[in-house]
């Protein structure tokens, strides 16, 4: 292993090392094909061989279920906030559609949505700052509605459903739709309370470009007649995802992603147990330090915290181009607050290893004792 920085870009973010070794290692042929997977014909033997490993893979990680059908497409998370109203928002000839706004992503989910659908937003956390995730037994959720949307993990403010809602438990049958972007494959998803989730790849996953889409079998076949083609769930499922050229290098390199979690240990664990277990250590390192300090802080109430998305603010704002530079000189990168909300965030994603935790945190001391 080489002695890189540590990257804390939000995304398209940082990939583990093995992976982008043996991606430069077989960039110009593939296992003996003469081949770049780049110029590979998505219909050949041999990336079929890497679509359906890669796939396989993904479904054993996190526990797919038989009735759910995986779905390599494009677009990002902002292509599935239009893709999905207009594949499900007629499931029942209603048009309704509920979405929970906990944060940007999902103000962002409800705004596109109404381009199809009748949106009513369920519950809001935007008076008090998205500084917490709105009670499921506050939501007001309509009874017809063809499903309810929310942003499991808020990139930009931080925020994370630590325990997905259960809709029936609160009196609703409709489908859970999350969008899981920024924190898909660090943790476990109870499958039992969602209808379909969508993500970006370019968070844990792998170069920007490739969206997984896991959606409910029962849940393909109602898009709208505008649907385009290439975005109708049942005809992308149909044709194993391969009804337009799919991102094949993205999915190959999510491909090796998964085997690197599959063998991935720590903490006496494996697999997806074990990166769970790495990203709920760092998360706690790095909320303890900004919790004990006088010049930093983290706005988001401690119940719904993020593992994967840190926001936090100095004091003094002045300070903060001080901040980046000597972060920057220390070799820790990317932390910048998105442009909408200011301030720092470190994004601490599968690749980030305890190490490069461990760093920023021992920034923030000296950077206090030096400025505090």
């Amino acid at each position: 292993m080489t002695s890189r920085p540590f990257n804390f870009s939000a995304g398209p973010a940082a990939l583990p090392e093995e992976v982008l070794t043996q991606v430069a290692q077989e960039m110009l042929d593939w296992h003996g094909s003469g081949m770049s997977v780049m110029e590979m014909s998505h219909r050949g033997r041999e990336f079929i061989s890497i679509a359906e490993a890669a796939e396989a893979d993904l479904r054993d990680l996190l526990q797919v279920p038989a009735n759910f059908r995986i779905l390599f497409m494009q677009g990002g998370g902002l292509g599935e906030n239009a893709i999905v109203p207009m594949n499900l928002s007629q499931r029942q000839g209603s048009g309704k559609v509920d979405v929970v706004v906990s944060g940007s992503w999902s103000k962002k989910s409800a705004q596109e949505a109404r381009r199809y659908a009748d949106v009513h937003i369920a519950a809001t956390n935007a008076s008090e700052g998205q500084r917490h995730i709105p009670a499921a037994a506050e939501w007001q959720l309509r009874p017809d509605a063809a499903y309810v949307h929310i942003c499991s993990n808020e990139t930009i403010d931080g925020l994370e459903f630590h325990e997905l809602p259960d809709l029936k438990a609160l009196g609703s049958d409709a489908p859970l739709v999350i969008d899981c972007s920024s924190h898909q494959l660090s943790r476990s998803i109870d499958w039992s309370r969602v209808g379909l989730a969508f993500g970006g790849a370019q968070k844990n996953i792998g170069p920007a470009g490739l969206t997984l889409v896991y959606v409910r079998e029962d849940l393909l076949g109602h898009a709208l007649p505008i649907c385009p083609s290439a975005f109708d769930y049942k005809t992308v499922a149909e044709a194993q995802s391969m009804y337009n050229t799919p991102p094949t290098f993205g999915i190959y390199v999510a491909g090796l992603v998964f085997k690197w979690l599959k063998g991935f240990g720590y903490a006496g664990k494996t697999g997806l147990a074990a990166i769970e277990q790495r990203n709920i250590d760092k998360a706690q390192l790095l909320y303890a330090a900004l919790d004990g300090s006088n010049l930093f802080e983290n706005r988001v109430a401690a119940s719904c915290r993020s593992r994967m998305n840190v926001p936090f603010y100095l004091h003094d704002e002045r300070l903060n181009d001080a901040f980046l530079a000597g972060a920057r000189e220390r070799g820790l990168l990317q932390l910048k607050g998105h442009k909408s909300v200011g301030g720092m965030r470190a994004s601490i994603y599968n690749a980030m290893p305890l190490e490069g935790v461990q760093a920023l945190t021992a920034y923030l001391r000296d950077f206090e004792a030096q400025h505090g």
